[in-house]
């Protein structure tokens, strides 16, 4: 199918497809005419590269594990184990943040917070 049909299909804008296509999430070989064709398939593909975006998986994230997951035995195996480790990931930056947090909190009203030893 061509780009608009793609488009058109996940209500993604062609700009999108193309952004996805540049970072290697989306494949549509060239036609004699120059136009692309890409595969059934990439609509699903489209709407999964959203919601792992939506989930917090980063672009490298969902084109390093895509292969993995699209050929996995269990994918809802192969997605509980990557959805576990991105809680463990997200478990650490929030106990990172709260520990800014505190800091911050504490060189409130101590003059220039920026200081080494301000507290």
């Amino acid at each position: 199918m061509r780009i608009g049909e793609l488009a058109a299909r996940t209500g993604l804008s062609k700009d999108a497809i193309r952004f996805y296509e540049r970072q290697g999430l989306v494949t549509g070989p060239r036609l004699a005419n120059g136009y692309r064709d890409f595969p059934e398939e990439a609509v699903t593909w489209l709407f999964y590269v959203r919601t792992a975006q939506a989930l917090g998986f980063t672009l490298a994230e969902i084109r390093r594990h895509g292969d993995n997951l699209l050929d996995a035995p269990d994918s809802a195996e192969a997605l509980s184990a990557l959805f576990e480790d991105k809680i463990r990931v997200i478990d650490t930056r929030m106990a990172e943040l709260s520990a800014l947090r505190a800091d911050l909190s504490d060189r409130v009203g101590t003059g220039c917070p920026l200081r080494a030893g301000a507290v």
